[in-house]
Protein backbone atom coordinates (compact mmCIF):
# COMPACT_ATOMS: atom_id res chain seq x y z
CA UNK A 1 0.00 0.00 0.00
CA UNK A 2 1.23 3.08 -1.05
CA UNK A 3 2.46 5.93 1.94
CA UNK A 4 0.20 8.69 2.12
CA UNK A 5 1.76 12.13 0.59
CA UNK A 6 4.09 13.92 2.61
CA UNK A 7 4.76 18.41 2.75
CA UNK A 8 8.62 18.57 2.67
CA UNK A 9 9.38 21.92 4.37
CA UNK A 10 13.41 21.64 4.21
CA UNK A 11 16.34 19.46 3.89
CA UNK A 12 18.92 18.63 7.22
CA UNK A 13 21.50 16.45 9.05
CA UNK A 14 20.29 13.60 10.47
CA UNK A 15 20.39 13.86 14.00
CA UNK A 16 19.04 17.45 14.55
CA UNK A 17 16.28 18.28 17.40
CA UNK A 18 13.39 19.39 15.94
CA UNK A 19 12.72 22.76 18.65
CA UNK A 20 9.97 22.00 20.71
CA UNK A 21 6.44 22.80 19.47
CA UNK A 22 7.23 23.28 16.24
CA UNK A 23 4.31 23.29 13.57
CA UNK A 24 3.62 23.86 10.04
CA UNK A 25 1.22 24.88 7.38
CA UNK A 26 -2.44 24.23 7.93
CA UNK A 27 -5.27 25.45 10.08
CA UNK A 28 -4.31 24.23 12.77
CA UNK A 29 -0.81 24.37 11.97
CA UNK A 30 -0.08 20.52 11.65
CA UNK A 31 2.47 18.86 13.51
CA UNK A 32 6.08 18.52 11.59
CA UNK A 33 8.74 15.60 12.09
CA UNK A 34 11.69 14.47 10.82
CA UNK A 35 12.09 11.65 7.90
CA UNK A 36 15.72 10.18 8.18
CA UNK A 37 17.75 8.87 4.98
CA UNK A 38 21.36 8.01 6.18
CA UNK A 39 23.61 11.16 6.96
CA UNK A 40 20.06 13.19 6.07
CA UNK A 41 16.51 13.77 6.90
CA UNK A 42 13.35 15.72 5.45
CA UNK A 43 11.26 18.05 7.83
CA UNK A 44 8.15 17.04 6.68
CA UNK A 45 4.55 17.01 7.67
CA UNK A 46 1.19 15.68 6.55
CA UNK A 47 -0.30 16.79 3.73
CA UNK A 48 -2.54 19.98 5.04
CA UNK A 49 -6.64 19.90 3.54
CA UNK A 50 -6.61 21.86 0.98
CA UNK A 51 -3.34 23.25 0.68
CA UNK A 52 -3.46 27.03 -0.46
CA UNK A 53 -0.99 30.00 -0.59
CA UNK A 54 -2.73 31.30 2.34
CA UNK A 55 -0.73 34.02 3.81
CA UNK A 56 -0.71 32.36 7.32
CA UNK A 57 0.26 29.63 5.77
CA UNK A 58 3.34 31.44 3.93
CA UNK A 59 4.11 32.67 7.27
CA UNK A 60 4.37 29.58 9.26
CA UNK A 61 6.20 28.27 6.59
CA UNK A 62 8.69 30.77 6.69
CA UNK A 63 8.51 30.51 10.42
CA UNK A 64 9.51 26.99 10.09
CA UNK A 65 12.21 27.38 8.65
CA UNK A 66 13.67 30.23 10.75
CA UNK A 67 13.11 28.54 13.84
CA UNK A 68 15.18 25.62 12.16
CA UNK A 69 17.82 27.79 10.44
CA UNK A 70 18.53 29.26 13.70
CA UNK A 71 19.01 25.57 15.64
CA UNK A 72 21.31 24.48 12.24
CA UNK A 73 22.01 24.39 8.92
CA UNK A 74 19.02 24.16 6.56
CA UNK A 75 18.55 23.85 2.71
CA UNK A 76 15.23 25.22 2.85
CA UNK A 77 12.22 24.20 0.46
CA UNK A 78 10.06 26.47 -1.57
CA UNK A 79 6.10 26.84 -0.21
CA UNK A 80 4.04 24.24 -1.25
CA UNK A 81 6.70 21.36 -2.05
CA UNK A 82 4.61 17.71 -1.81
CA UNK A 83 6.48 14.45 -2.31
CA UNK A 84 4.71 10.91 -3.27
CA UNK A 85 5.21 9.41 -0.19
CA UNK A 86 8.09 8.84 2.54
CA UNK A 87 9.45 6.29 0.27
CA UNK A 88 10.44 9.29 -2.19
CA UNK A 89 11.48 11.15 -0.31
CA UNK A 90 14.12 8.83 0.80
CA UNK A 91 15.21 7.86 -2.65
CA UNK A 92 15.59 11.51 -3.61
CA UNK A 93 17.82 12.21 -0.10
CA UNK A 94 19.52 8.90 -0.92
CA UNK A 95 20.45 9.95 -4.26
CA UNK A 96 21.89 13.74 -4.15
CA UNK A 97 22.97 12.67 -0.29
CA UNK A 98 26.79 14.04 -1.20
CA UNK A 99 25.98 17.72 -3.05
CA UNK A 100 23.25 17.98 0.16
CA UNK A 101 25.92 17.12 2.74
CA UNK A 102 28.09 19.65 0.82
CA UNK A 103 25.28 22.57 0.43
CA UNK A 104 24.61 22.03 4.43
CA UNK A 105 28.05 22.34 5.63
CA UNK A 106 28.53 25.72 3.46
CA UNK A 107 25.29 27.21 4.97
CA UNK A 108 25.81 26.17 8.65
CA UNK A 109 26.00 29.65 10.72
CA UNK A 110 25.57 31.31 8.02
CA UNK A 111 22.01 33.55 7.17
CA UNK A 112 20.59 35.44 3.89
CA UNK A 113 19.95 39.21 3.70
CA UNK A 114 18.53 40.55 0.62
CA UNK A 115 18.88 44.49 -0.32
CA UNK A 116 16.74 46.30 -2.52
CA UNK A 117 17.23 49.56 -3.96
CA UNK A 118 14.84 52.15 -5.41
CA UNK A 119 14.74 55.44 -6.80
CA UNK A 120 14.35 58.32 -3.66
CA UNK A 121 10.88 59.55 -4.87
CA UNK A 122 11.97 63.05 -3.20
CA UNK A 123 14.95 63.40 -4.91
CA UNK A 124 13.92 65.47 -7.55
CA UNK A 125 14.75 68.68 -6.28
CA UNK A 126 18.71 67.18 -6.00
CA UNK A 127 18.52 65.55 -9.48
CA UNK A 128 17.94 69.02 -10.19
CA UNK A 129 20.42 70.81 -9.01
CA UNK A 130 23.23 68.72 -9.77
CA UNK A 131 22.79 67.18 -13.44
CA UNK A 132 22.20 70.16 -15.52
CA UNK A 133 21.12 68.57 -18.37
CA UNK A 134 17.99 68.46 -16.77
CA UNK A 135 18.34 71.55 -15.46
CA UNK A 136 18.28 73.03 -19.11
CA UNK A 137 15.57 70.90 -19.87
CA UNK A 138 13.26 71.99 -16.67
CA UNK A 139 14.02 75.70 -17.46
CA UNK A 140 13.16 74.94 -21.17
CA UNK A 141 9.45 73.56 -19.94
CA UNK A 142 8.98 76.67 -17.71
CA UNK A 143 9.60 79.33 -19.95
CA UNK A 144 7.79 77.36 -23.58
CA UNK A 145 5.09 75.10 -22.06
CA UNK A 146 4.28 72.15 -23.97
CA UNK A 147 3.36 69.17 -24.03
CA UNK A 148 6.21 66.83 -25.76
CA UNK A 149 8.26 69.11 -22.71
CA UNK A 150 6.60 67.54 -20.01
CA UNK A 151 7.06 64.31 -21.30
CA UNK A 152 10.98 64.60 -22.14
CA UNK A 153 10.96 66.07 -18.65
CA UNK A 154 9.12 63.31 -17.13
CA UNK A 155 11.58 60.73 -18.74
CA UNK A 156 14.41 62.40 -18.11
CA UNK A 157 13.87 62.91 -14.29
CA UNK A 158 13.32 58.95 -13.95
CA UNK A 159 16.36 58.13 -16.09
CA UNK A 160 18.44 60.51 -13.78
CA UNK A 161 16.89 59.42 -10.52
CA UNK A 162 17.38 55.82 -11.46
CA UNK A 163 20.97 56.31 -12.02
CA UNK A 164 21.08 58.16 -9.22
CA UNK A 165 19.98 55.73 -7.35
CA UNK A 166 22.03 52.45 -8.92
CA UNK A 167 25.33 54.28 -8.72
CA UNK A 168 24.59 54.94 -5.23
CA UNK A 169 23.29 51.59 -4.37
CA UNK A 170 26.20 50.08 -5.85
CA UNK A 171 28.74 51.48 -3.59
CA UNK A 172 26.19 50.35 -1.04
CA UNK A 173 26.49 46.83 -2.50
CA UNK A 174 30.29 46.80 -2.64
CA UNK A 175 30.50 47.53 0.94
CA UNK A 176 28.11 44.67 2.08
CA UNK A 177 29.96 42.15 -0.01
CA UNK A 178 32.99 43.18 1.87
CA UNK A 179 30.84 41.16 5.14
CA UNK A 180 29.51 38.26 3.04
CA UNK A 181 31.04 34.86 1.79
CA UNK A 182 28.46 35.03 -1.29
CA UNK A 183 26.23 37.59 -3.28
CA UNK A 184 23.61 36.55 -5.51
CA UNK A 185 21.91 38.89 -7.74
CA UNK A 186 17.90 38.50 -7.48
CA UNK A 187 15.48 38.75 -10.25
CA UNK A 188 14.32 42.15 -11.62
CA UNK A 189 12.18 44.09 -9.67
CA UNK A 190 9.66 46.63 -11.28
CA UNK A 191 10.98 50.05 -9.41
CA UNK A 192 14.01 49.00 -8.04
CA UNK A 193 17.32 49.02 -9.38
CA UNK A 194 19.37 46.88 -7.21
CA UNK A 195 18.28 42.94 -5.68
CA UNK A 196 20.87 41.25 -4.37
CA UNK A 197 21.43 38.68 -1.63
CA UNK A 198 23.89 37.61 0.65
CA UNK A 199 24.99 35.16 2.59
CA UNK A 200 26.94 36.09 5.52
CA UNK A 201 27.44 34.45 9.02
CA UNK A 202 24.82 35.12 11.00
CA UNK A 203 27.11 36.92 13.72
CA UNK A 204 27.55 39.72 10.87
CA UNK A 205 23.83 39.93 10.30
CA UNK A 206 22.96 43.24 12.81
CA UNK A 207 26.36 44.44 11.19
CA UNK A 208 24.66 44.64 7.99
CA UNK A 209 21.82 46.03 8.99
CA UNK A 210 23.81 48.89 11.16
CA UNK A 211 25.57 49.36 7.89
CA UNK A 212 22.68 49.83 5.24
CA UNK A 213 20.27 52.35 7.96
CA UNK A 214 24.00 54.28 7.92
CA UNK A 215 23.77 54.73 4.22
CA UNK A 216 20.20 55.25 3.82
CA UNK A 217 19.81 58.05 5.88
CA UNK A 218 23.08 59.44 4.52
CA UNK A 219 21.70 58.80 0.14
CA UNK A 220 17.96 59.61 1.16
CA UNK A 221 17.87 61.96 -1.19
CA UNK A 222 19.58 59.22 -3.45
CA UNK A 223 18.23 55.95 -2.94
CA UNK A 224 15.54 54.22 -0.65
CA UNK A 225 16.93 50.78 0.70
CA UNK A 226 15.22 47.95 1.54
CA UNK A 227 17.39 45.47 3.58
CA UNK A 228 15.33 41.94 4.45
CA UNK A 229 16.89 39.20 6.55
CA UNK A 230 17.68 37.11 8.41
CA UNK A 231 15.58 35.34 5.95
CA UNK A 232 16.56 30.85 4.96
CA UNK A 233 18.79 31.02 2.54
CA UNK A 234 17.05 29.87 -0.22
CA UNK A 235 19.24 32.29 -3.08
CA UNK A 236 22.41 30.00 -2.12
CA UNK A 237 21.12 26.80 -2.53
CA UNK A 238 20.67 25.04 -6.31
CA UNK A 239 17.70 25.28 -8.18
CA UNK A 240 17.44 21.52 -7.89
CA UNK A 241 18.44 21.52 -4.29
CA UNK A 242 15.43 24.42 -3.45
CA UNK A 243 12.54 22.38 -5.63
CA UNK A 244 13.70 18.21 -5.74
CA UNK A 245 15.59 17.98 -2.99
CA UNK A 246 13.56 15.56 -1.10
CA UNK A 247 11.79 14.36 -4.27
CA UNK A 248 8.99 16.68 -4.18
CA UNK A 249 7.23 19.02 -6.40
CA UNK A 250 5.60 22.55 -6.03
CA UNK A 251 1.80 21.97 -5.83
CA UNK A 252 -0.68 24.57 -7.40
CA UNK A 253 -1.60 27.53 -5.08
CA UNK A 254 -3.40 30.81 -5.13
CA UNK A 255 -2.78 33.52 -2.60
CA UNK A 256 -5.54 33.71 -0.36
CA UNK A 257 -6.29 35.59 2.87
Amino acid sequence: MASPPLYVYAVVNAGLALPPGLRGVGRPPVPVRLLPAGELAAVVSDVPPDLRARRRDLTGHQDLLLALCAAAPVLPMRFGMVADGAETVRRALDAAAPAHLATLERLDRRTEMNLKAMPAQDGVAALVRDDPAVRRLAADVRRRPSYEGNVRLGSAIAEGLARRAAQAADGVAQELAALADERVQGAEVPGCVLNTSYLLPRAQAERCRELVDRRAAELRDRVELRLTGPLPCYSFVPVEGSRVAAGAAPRPAVVRS
